[in-house]
């Protein structure tokens, strides 16, 4: 639709009103609805949106320890402008105008996700690169609501389908009314999947979303969780995308898929048919770039305590440093079998992800390979990649993956000082709430014995 017609559309709804939304650092889209008047004065000019949404966790507990905004500011509002490109209907709310915003001037886009991507994919464009990218997720379901989880203290949930029954076609005809709901209404919200089925574990789905240009992919990947969730509640169920929900059972992945392709959309770079492996010199370059700057940025694709649980041998997640050609057990999985398809699979990502900034982390890492001109000297790794360190492990939990962030020359150059800076003090805080916790493993191991 043109700019007018959905200012028209806007104005014409019957519910006289518009849904917009901010997403904060987790990832967690915060927003409102507005009148439509409302959103008729603000769609050529910045509006008011206040910053606590970046100075608190996704529990709504103030950060006591970062510079951007706080006690010490009083928490103002921030200059947020809406992106008509971002323009939806929602099918399950009678099809009510909805809109992606970004706060933006000043030092508000020294933090906002969604404007660090932007920057870098303006990177890519000054490169005279066009960067494709989708996000897939897995994800588990169950038969409970908000209320039934919390009253169960979050134990012994009911899943949707018993069993581990990955790409299974019995599960995905037992819940169809919400399997169905999810491919048609994802669809009409304009997130279109290349595909949807069980994953291996109780009541897990995976999804595909098509691929597109950088900013669209994380604007649909951002939306992908929230309507999934959405979607969920009208079918009795509660979806989550937490990294690892039982120890026991298989960890959700957030896989990012990214190319480069020319200024004009037409040939992949990535693809070399004289190479061995099908792979270009600047995609080789752009492996390395990630291969050297990840462990430097990992709390971009790792964010959370929980994160870290997911990252284990054995559970269909990397730990080491490691690409190979269409291997399962690595970090980064070339997929070389074609010229269109030719792209790189970023594995290390979990589904607990803000997309904005795995994709932000997964591009910038691949664009400072191509901008060094970084060689490929790692071999390919064959077989089972958790055995293969001769490159290096991931960092086993948050509060190293942080410091090694916060201290890096390279984390700094990609994505500023004053974002490296705020990020980590939120990651800090996320592991001084955890920190100061009693487990249920704490008392089941201490209790009596100890």
């Amino acid at each position: 639709m043109s700019e007018n017609e959905i200012i028209e559309y806007v104005k014409n709804h019957p519910s006289g009103r518009v849904k917009i939304a901010v997403a904060d650092i987790d990832g967690v889209l915060r927003g409102k609805y507005i009148s439509t008047e409302k959103f008729m004065s603000i769609i050529n000019n910045s509006f008011g949106f206040c910053n606590v949404i970046f100075g608190w966790d996704m529990a709504d507990v103030a950060y006591d320890n970062t510079n951007y905004t706080g006690w010490h500011s009083g928490y103002p509002d921030a200059n947020t402008q809406i992106d008509l490109n971002t323009f939806r209907k929602i099918p399950w709310e009678n099809d009510v105008p909805f809109f992606l915003g970004e706060m933006i001037e000043g030092s508000e886009n020294h933090v906002c996700p969604r404007q660090l991507l932007k920057r870098i994919e303006n990177q890519a464009k000054e490169m005279g690169y066009k960067p494709l990218v989708s996000q897939e997720f897995e994800w588990f379901n169950f038969e409970e609501t908000p209320q039934s989880a919390a009253d169960k203290n979050f134990q012994s949930l009911k899943p949707l389908t018993p069993g581990m029954f990955g790409y299974s076609i019995l599960r995905s005809s037992q819940r169809n009314d919400f399997f169905s709901a999810i491919f048609d209404n994802l669809k009409a919200f304009d997130v279109p999947i290349e595909g949807l089925h069980t994953e291996t574990g109780p009541g897990v789905y995976e999804a595909a979303i098509q691929y597109g240009p950088t900013l669209e992919a994380a604007d649909r990947a951002i939306l992908f969780k929230t309507a999934i969730k959405e979607i969920a509640y009208k079918h009795g169920i509660m979806a989550t995308f937490m990294a690892k929900i039982n120890e026991d059972l298989p960890g959700c992945g957030g896989h990012v898929h990214q190319s480069i392709w020319d200024a004009e959309g037409k040939n992949n770079l990535f693809f070399d048919a004289n190479d061995l492996n099908n792979m270009s010199p600047l995609m080789k370059s752009f492996v390395a770039g990630q291969l050297l700057c990840l462990p430097e940025i990992l709390p971009l694709i790792a964010p959370t305590i929980n994160s870290y649980k997911r990252l284990v041998e054995g559970a269909w997640a990397p730990t080491t440093l490691t690409w190979g050609v269409d291997n399962r057990t690595v970090a980064l999985r070339a997929l070389t079998g074609g010229n269109k398809s030719c792209r790189l699979e970023t594995r290390v990502v979990g589904a607990d992800t803000n997309p904005y900034l795995a994709i932000a982390a997964c591009l910038s890492a691949g664009l400072y390979g191509i901008k060094h001109n970084l060689e490929l000297k790692q071999p390919a790794t064959i077989g089972n990649g958790y055995t293969d360190e001769s490159n290096g492990r991931l960092s086993k939990n948050l509060i190293d993956a942080t410091h090694k962030m916060k201290e890096s020359k390279i984390a700094n150059e990609l994505l500023g000082e004053s974002f490296v800076n705020h990020f980590a003090q939120t990651r800090e805080w996320e592991w001084r709430e955890f920190s100061k916790k009693v487990t249920d493993w704490e008392l089941k191991r201490y209790f009596e014995i100890i």
